[in-house]
């Protein structure tokens, strides 16, 4: 539900950027990952897909679910995750891109985004940790350019984010106080040289007199 007093009026000259980490861990299967019993014999490796918070926050505040598009060789290739953590745990021996889709709450009034990652099983272009999981992950931000009124309640919700939407809003209002000054003084030097023109026009006047 949206909160109380909250509209789909947006907020005009306000940004507000959540950061996020998407991507895949995999581990290939040994006596210490040893492979599932329902795994197929031809699969190779254990790996997760994600989205995720880098700080470990709550992405449910603003996130509604996050959609997983696998290979069309899995069963149910389509995996559609509603509440944290948001992820899908699969087996396999291939690589592939799996399409990512991002839901926002729908009072928020935001279309959903897409991202696409490509799955990554072996060492080559990746990141082994000291354990042996090969990990390819992105950093990445989701922009709100002038949210409507129940996002950004939303997008300030957790704590340890207020703060910094304050601020950019307080930077916001401070460079608006900063532009309206300059137009007043403009619009100001427009008038007082109207006035210059016009005391010049009344001494030619009298000149001529």
């Amino acid at each position: 539900m949206a909160p109380s007093g909250s509209s789909n009026k947006r907020i005009k000259q306000v940004s507000i950027s959540k950061p996020i980490l998407y991507g895949n861990i995999a581990t290939k299967f040994s006596p210490v990952n040893p492979m599932p019993i329902n795994a197929p014999k031809d699969h190779t490796h254990s790996w997760t897909i994600f989205v995720k918070d880098p700080t470990n926050n709550d992405l449910s505040s603003y996130i509604k679910k996050v959609v997983f598009k696998l290979h069309d060789t899995y069963p149910n290739s389509t995996r559609t995750i509603e509440s944290p953590p948001f992820e899908v745990t699969e087996t396999g021996w291939g690589e592939f891109e799996i399409i990512i889709k991002i839901f926002f709450h729908t009072e928020g009034g935001e279309k959903n985004i897409t991202l696409i990652h490509h799955l990554k099983l072996h060492p080559y272009d990746g990141i082994i940790s000291m354990d042996g999981k090969v990990e390819s992950v992105r950093y990445d931000e989701i922009v709100f350019n002038e949210p409507t009124e129940s996002m950004f309640s939303l997008l300030t919700k957790q704590p340890g984010t207020l703060l910094d939407d304050k601020l950019k809003l307080r930077e916001r209002e401070e460079l608006d106080r900063i532009s309206k000054a300059i137009d007043d003084i403009q619009s100001k030097i427009v008038i007082s040289t109207e006035e210059f023109k016009n005391l010049d026009k009344e001494r030619e006047n009298l000149v001529e007199l």
